[in-house]
């Protein structure tokens, strides 16, 4: 099939990892040329792949081109995207700078074109093709919770009453069932599944989308567990998806929340059943190691989120999960052959009040000036806020001299970080001072710990001193 394409022979053959699939792939390798080899036995899965792919071809989205197929339909021939998905470029680029605005710009752009594939190419996608379903109905969603209840719960060994959650899945299920459903489901819109070629995304793994509801999609992405996404962030980028949507339908932004965190529930259960049926069943431990993320997306979504539908042993359910602490082991450690003794102190300060003092002996640590930073309590509607409430943080996270300003922080603080846990040191303290202690120095302080806690295997004390003295 590569020899009919190119026109030349296979000069070596590379076998791609495995993925949460039992589709095999192979990179093939020319003289000048490369292509991505497929191999699945399931033909009907293989047909809803050819045939989505042809009607997003149509409508001019990034997806792989189909370049041969064989008769019996188990074999085919893709475009090479090449190995940098999204999930790839965040890791690197979180290392230098944490969750950048670089970053924040390739979810933007990735964003713009979900609503081509919903509502545009969803228009003329031939739905008796989907598989295993032609819709996200009643039926796919108690698959899914089933799915999450035997092969998470059960093997997880969370206690539930079954009759209870069931009852319980079934209400879900019509809350669910009341959003409008009229578009193209992409079913696994997460990071892996999203490639980066020269800056711009393309798209690949749809072959289980189906019609659906809006939300679930922006939903897979921003929750995706492994991607980590700052909550502050995923806030803005769901901001940012529905003004998109706004281009292409007319709908009422509130009604669309209104669901909107149902579907991310429903979201998470589908995966961690995944998760544990690749990991616990199938002893595939990498999958394990995505727990841990999904598990503090949950307990987020409980004590922050108010679903309006009566579930209580649904919720009772996440919330054990969300808590467990055996599962919380699962976390890969940053370094497993040695825990870390190393407590950083983080505090933000006013100048007027002067620097804080350092307790531990250790004789101070890094001290950080943030007036040089747009300050936001210059403006009414920010003046009674801190850098912990959600507008002083959409505020600052807007400022390039903000995120330059953190990009030479966490270099400078990571820098000592690794040496102190080399060598055995107990203490660090990284103070963050502005005029007022009340905004930029308070989010300074919780971004750095926020970065530390997701690179280190260190405890993180975190104070905000003159908010903690006017309570």
């Amino acid at each position: 099939m590569y020899y009919e394409v190119h026109g030349r022979q296979v000069q070596h053959i590379q076998p791609l990892p495995p993925s949460g699939s039992y589709r095999e792939y192979l990179r093939l390798i020319g003289e000048k040329d490369s292509s991505m080899g497929v191999y699945n036995e399931d033909i009907k899965e293989n047909e809803a792949f050819f045939s989505f792919t042809k009607t997003f071809l149509k409508h001019g989205l990034n997806v792989p081109a189909i370049l041969g197929t064989e008769k019996e339909k188990k074999i085919y021939l893709l475009q090479d995207l090449g190995d940098l998905t999204l999930f790839s470029f965040l890791t690197e680029a979180r290392k230098e700078k944490g969750f950048s605005s670089k970053i924040i710009e390739v979810y933007k752009k990735v964003l713009e074109k979900l609503p081509e594939f919903q509502i545009v190419a969803g228009k003329n996608i031939d739905y008796s093709k989907c598989y295993p379903r032609d819709s996200f109905d009643r039926q796919s969603m108690m698959w899914d919770m089933n799915y999450f209840k035997y092969y998470f719960l059960k093997l997880a060994k969370i206690p539930f009453d079954e009759q209870l959650l069931e009852d319980d899945f079934h209400k879900f299920a019509d809350f669910l069932l009341q959003a409008d459903s009229n578009y193209f489901l992409y079913r696994d819109f997460q990071s892996r599944n999203i490639m980066l070629v020269d800056g711009e995304p393309y798209f690949i793994d749809y072959q289980g989308g189906r019609k659906g509801a809006l939300q679930y999609d922006v939903a897979s992405l921003l929750y995706d567990a492994k991607a980590d996404i700052p909550q502050i962030i995923r806030n803005q980028l769901l901001e940012f998806y529905l003004n998109e949507l706004e281009k292409y339908i007319k709908f009422d932004k509130e009604q669309f929340r209104n669901h909107y965190y149902g579907y991310v529930i429903i979201r998470i259960m589908q995966a961690m059943g995944a998760y544990g049926f690749r990991g616990f069943y199938e002893k595939k431990k990498h999958f394990l190691a995505s727990i841990p993320y999904a598990m503090e997306n949950l307990r987020w979504i409980v004590e922050n989120v108010e679903i309006p539908v009566e579930v209580p042993n649904l919720i009772k359910v996440l919330k054990e999960v969300s808590n467990s602490e055996k599962l919380k082991k699962l976390a890969p450690k940053v370094n497993p052959e040695k825990t870390s003794a190393l407590t950083v102190s983080i505090t933000s300060f006013s100048y007027k009040k002067g620097i804080p003092v350092d307790e531990t002996g250790n004789g101070g640590g890094f001290v950080f000036d943030c007036r040089a930073i747009h300050n936001p309590g210059k403006y009414d509607e920010y003046k009674e806020l801190t850098g912990m409430d959600l507008p002083v943080q959409q505020f600052l996270a807007g400022e390039q001299e903000m995120d330059d300003f953190l990009t030479g922080v966490f270099m400078l603080v990571d820098q000592s970080v690794e040496k102190y846990i080399s060598r055995g040191f107990q203490n660090l303290m990284v103070n963050f001072g502005c005029t007022g202690g009340q905004h930029r120095s308070v989010y300074s302080a919780e971004m750095l710990a926020k970065h530390l806690k997701s690179k280190y295997p260190v405890k993180i004390i975190l104070k905000h001193r003159e908010q903690e003295e006017k309570k």
